[in-house]
């Protein structure tokens, strides 16, 4: 099965909002088996909505569309529709009575409705209706030859729990669909072209069925295995030998198998599998590190807190960073990097501190290093300190990502070091 999302909206075409919509409908088909063939964003024009829906008929089995269906006069999409299925819109009385409810609730007393409040409840008279728990406009499912199109709210909630709740049921309960299944094998510390001439053999010698994808990010590099198919048990079967033997061949650099498996999530289980703590002391990384360490739920466990000591006088007077290092090696150095690791596990009382200092750029300040050099060092339990000098290059969002990743991947290391003492 083919399926092509729409967006609706100008808003989107201005980048003045982020479609994100998309991005979940398409997990959501992906898990049972529909292939998304196309995204496509358009404006609130009838003709250019009508030109699309023209587009697509017969070319996919669904077309799930969102936006355009609020109560101001530039929502066009139920007359769209309505044109489009030669239909007429008419009141669905469960949708008013549902819109009067949410009406009445939010403003807390029973006026009557707002002629625009009514118009919600108007569907195509030729639509499935599916019920939108959370706003006023529903959900419309409505087919014309071989094709099914499904107009959602833009609203990303209401329009997560129409997919959840009533559209991919209804899928699942009306269409046979072919197995698609993923794996994905979190790796770090190596670049794409590295990872890809190391597993080249293994890649070419995949079976027809299963496709890999290579989805780098800075530091680290997703490879993501899909398998499709109808016979489920045989395609699992496949992927699960074609990972056993990728492990062999890298294993050294795969931190986990699933796509939640982040680096981060990754270090919060190997910190409470070893009862040890961690605390950061930031500057060019300006709390990023700390950011991503606190986001894992639980991370208080293990996670005791930092210092972003962005000046060079937060890092004398908090981090007691003594100024003949900085007057002597300048704040972007290991020597300043190594004092502020000690320092600041010394405050939060922790078992292992990061500390990052460099020049993300585009200035130098107050140093002579080169734009994109960063000193990332540790504090380890016995408290010796080990430091690294890095060149990221540029641009400074590039630099502060890569010195991230990278902390991450050396505080997994020191971890796993210290772990097998």
């Amino acid at each position: 099965m083919k399926a092509t999302i729409i967006t609706i909206g100008d808003e989107i075409l201005i980048g003045q909002i982020v479609d994100t919509n998309s991005g979940f409908i398409a997990k959501a088909l992906d898990k049972i088996g529909i292939e998304v063939v196309e995204m496509r964003s358009i404006s609130d024009n009838k003709q250019h909505i009508l030109d699309t829906f023209r587009e697509f008929q017969d070319r996919c089995d669904i077309v799930l569309i969102t936006g355009g269906l609020g109560p101001t006069k530039d929502d066009i999409t139920k007359k769209t529709l309505c044109e489009y299925f030669d239909d007429e819109l008419v009141i669905d009385q469960e949708v008013l009575e549902h819109v009067t409810r949410l009406i009445h609730n939010f403003t807390g007393n029973t006026n009557p409705l707002l002629q625009t409040n009514i118009d919600q409840a108007l569907v195509p008279s030729k639509a499935t209706v599916l019920f939108n728990q959370y706003g006023t406009a529903p959900g419309i499912w409505i087919k014309k030859g071989s094709t099914v199109f499904v107009s959602m709210p833009g609203v990303p909630y209401e329009m997560k729990r129409l997919i959840e709740n009533e559209i991919i049921p209804k899928i699942v309960m009306e269409y046979r669909r072919p197995y698609i299944i993923h794996k994905t094998i979190m790796t770090y510390g190596m670049g794409e072209s590295m990872v890809a001439d190391k597993i080249a053999d293994w890649e070419n010698n995949l079976p027809e069925f299963i496709k890999l994808a290579y989805l780098p990010s800075p530091g680290r590099v997703r490879l993501r295995l899909s398998a499709r198919g109808t016979d489920k048990e045989m395609l699992e079967t496949a992927i699960a030998q074609n990972v056993s033997s990728l492990t062999e061949i890298i294993g050294d650099i795969i931190v986990g198998f699933e796509e939640d498996e982040t680096i981060e999530v990754m270090l919060g289980k190997l910190l409470t599998e070893n009862k040890c703590t961690v605390s950061t002391a930031e500057s060019c990384t300006g709390g990023k590190i700390a950011q991503m360490l606190a986001s894992v739920p639980g991370a208080s466990a293990y996670f005791r807190g930092s210092i972003v000591a962005y000046s060079e006088q937060v890092k004398i007077d908090v981090l007691s960073i003594e100024e003949h290092l900085i007057s002597q090696f300048s704040v972007v150095s290991k020597e300043v990097a190594e004092q502020m690791a000690l320092n600041v596990k010394r405050v939060m009382n922790t078992d292992y501190a990061i500390a990052t200092t460099g020049n993300a750029g585009p200035t130098r300040d107050k140093t002579d290093k080169n734009l994109g050099v960063v000193y990332i060092a540790f504090a380890l339990p016995d408290d010796t300190v080990v430091s690294y000098e890095f060149n990221f290059g540029q641009p400074r969002e590039k630099v502060i990502d890569r010195a991230v990743n990278k902390s991450f991947e050396l505080l997994q290391a020191a971890i796993l070091g210290n772990a097998g003492r």
